[in-house]
């Protein structure tokens, strides 16, 4: 089966392959020093879809696909083909040894996909990747046979999301037993040392890497939430290579001789999603305090109302200093499932007023922004921001920052109003959101772990079906732009922006990122 790759338009805007630790320049002992900005909820790669969890979770185990900006690579899969339209054959390596020396093979991959859907305690599911799989088999020690319920031309980039764990390591384990170090055994290149949860994880390198030793021997993965905090901990020399760099930040380091930015366009988005709740929510009031009758955010008008009062460009240039771009969709320029005719809202507070007044609300109406306060890059001042914005249309709002450990818990129960998410959009391809965000919730399809306003629309369920059915890629993409336009039309969302990748490092390092804006040791090489 003849395809293009999906990711060819990344590479064009900038984004190389990571560089790979066979690649890397030598293995001389180093330390490496990293602070990192987002959250680790758990050691356990399948237990969160979180960005800090999937950041740490790559030193340690690997994945079967590569996705990389100029297509899909071999990882523990050295091969893959559609035997068919439902089924798939993977080729896996040999030689390639647990970190406990225990061979892999593709019994481990059996027992991965079979866990990885449906983990204890999870609050961001990995089962949107696995939602077709019927049947996972080895049909040896080293070929892997999946059937899927119906055609899906998206497999094997699916599965370059989902890590592999071992069977004789995991089963019976608990996330907990990750954590103690008990359950991580991985095939990844670093060994844990150490995880201090909220502070740091303490990695050495595996000699016996299948891919080559990694450049840093020893690696101290710190994790600084406070965004000045990390440029501080960098120009003292605390650390080497710091991510999500504060956009106040930037003149200061870009002028220093001893550092070095890295900017690449970027996947993730900061949106807001509607609750779609058919009762009000405590979190919209009258202006008297009172509860509404009903919820607003049911009126389309209400909803674009909400859209054209905010000031996208305003956001970027004068919030985010440049280092975002305004948009009016989830996916960026360039990437497969953009479509060009949808653009950024155009901001016409006017409008906004006389939408709001068609729709029962000429005096607005009460309104409080949920957020976390310590993983968006300037959420809590865009949603300030926007709060101002919205009160000058009559919505007066509020803004509620709390910590991620709280929201993670509280966004699912569909009591908030107003919910914020900055989705990394991870595959770099259109159904990823449809899958995750958009599609209408069913736990059983793996669909909708993170739609938290409970978005419903059959026109996008289905344009997510006839998508994952279309091998075709000019097909599916047209599919997937014509999603885009209809969730413009319906503001099923509230996209802002999408942000720019900032890493910082010592003068001397590089920075290569991979296709999202995970942050790894394997990304840092020495200068040439």
């Amino acid at each position: 089966m003849k395809r293009r790759d999906i990711l060819p338009a990344l590479a064009g805007l900038g984004l190389l392959p990571a560089i790979c630790p066979s690649h890397a320049q030598g293995a001389a002992a180093r330390k490496l020093t990293i602070g990192f900005g987002d959250p680790v909820s758990s050691l356990d790669p399948q237990l969160n879809n979180f960005a800090g969890d999937r950041s740490v979770d790559l030193h340690f185990f690997d994945l079967l696909i590569e996705n990389r900006a100029d297509g899909l690579k071999p990882g523990l899969a050295t091969a893959w083909r559609a035997v068919d339209d439902r089924v798939w054959e993977f080729t896996l390596r040999e030689g390639v040894t647990w970190s406990d020396a225990k061979p892999f093979t593709a019994d481990d991959v059996v027992f991965s996909y079979g866990r990885a859907p449906d983990v204890q305690g999870s609050t961001a599911s990995f089962a949107g990747y696995l939602r077709t799989v019927e049947k996972t088999e080895a049909a040896g020690p080293h070929l892997l046979r999946i059937t899927t319920k119906e055609a899906n031309p998206l497999l094997p980039l699916n599965l370059a999301s989902v890590h592999i764990v071992s069977r004789h390591g995991t089963e019976g384990a608990t996330s907990a037993d990750f954590n103690s170090g008990k359950a991580l055994i991985g095939t990844g290149p670093y060994r844990l040392v150490s995880y201090t949860p909220g502070d740091r994880v303490i990695m050495k390198a595996r000699p016996d890497y299948w891919a080559g030793q990694p450049v840093w021997e020893d690696v101290d993965y710190r994790y600084i939430p406070n965004a000045a905090t990390r440029t501080a901990a960098l120009l003292a020399g605390d650390v080497d290579v710091i991510d999500k760099v504060s956009v106040s930040d930037l003149a200061q380091l870009r002028a220093r001789e001893d550092v070095k930015v890295f900017a690449y366009p970027g996947l993730r988005m900061l949106l807001l999603q509607p609750s779609f709740s058919e009762t009000p929510s405590r979190y919209t009031l009258s202006h008297d305090g009172q509860p509404l009758s009903r919820n607003p955010f049911l009126d389309v008008r209400v909803r674009r109302a909400l859209s054209i009062a905010i000031n996208r460009d305003a956001l970027c240039d004068r919030l985010l200093l440049g280092t975002a771009t305004s948009t009016g969709q989830w996916m960026p320029e360039g990437s497969f499932g953009y479509d060009p005719t949808v653009k950024p809202p155009a901001f016409q507070p006017d409008q906004a007023k006389a939408l709001l007044a068609e729709a029962g609300f000429p005096n607005g109406f009460q309104l409080t922004i949920h957020l976390p306060n310590d993983r968006y890059v300037l959420g809590p001042q865009t949603a300030q921001a926007i709060a101002q914005m919205w009160a000058r249309i009559g919505v007066r709002t509020q803004v509620e920052a709390v910590p991620w450990s709280v929201y993670s818990a509280q966004v699912k129960t569909g009591e908030y109003a107003m919910t914020t998410l900055a989705w990394g959009n991870g595959t770099g391809e259109g159904s990823y959101a449809l899958i995750n965000v958009l599609g209408s919730v069913d736990p059983k399809q793996g669909r909708g772990v993170s739609n938290w306003g409970r978005y419903k629309n059959p026109a996008v369920d289905q344009a997510l079906e006839d998508a994952m059915g279309a091998f075709d890629d000019g097909k599916r993409e047209a599919i997937l732009q014509s999603a885009a336009r209809v969730v413009a039309e319906d503001a099923g969302i509230i996209p802002l922006f999408h942000y720019q990748n900032l890493w910082a490092a010592k003068r001397g390092l590089t920075v290569t990122p991979l296709t999202s804006d995970r942050t790894t040791a394997t990304m840092v090489t020495r200068a040439g």
